[in-house]
């Protein structure tokens, strides 16, 4: 495995712990400012495929949805309240804070 696939593979586990019953829609952008810190843009829509889901709970989010999301995610920054709230929940199942080094 390499050290990118592990990385990917940590923030999948530490997505599904830290929201085993989905990421809420408040917490999208901050989740996706939080995973654009750590990861590619491929592995983000990735990600975010794996975890969200639409408003109607069942139907994953499409490729082209998280793709439009992500540019709003840099337009429109989370408030630092909105990033604190999610990094917290995802530090209690072992998410770490610091951004890595590319």
């Amino acid at each position: 495995m390499t050290e990118t696939a592990g990385v990917f593979d940590n923030v999948l586990g530490w997505l599904r712990e830290g929201y085993p019953e989905g990421v809420p829609p408040k917490d999208y952008f901050p989740l996706l400012a939080l995973l654009k810190r750590s990861l590619t843009e491929p592995q983000v829509v990735r990600a975010a495929q794996t975890i969200l889901r639409t408003s109607n709970g069942d139907v994953p989010v499409t490729e082209e949805q998280i793709h439009a999301a992500i540019p709003q995610t840099t337009e429109r920054a989370p408030n630092p309240e909105e990033i604190h709230q999610v990094a917290a929940r995802l530090a209690s199942v072992g998410w770490p804070l610091a951004a890595p080094t590319s």
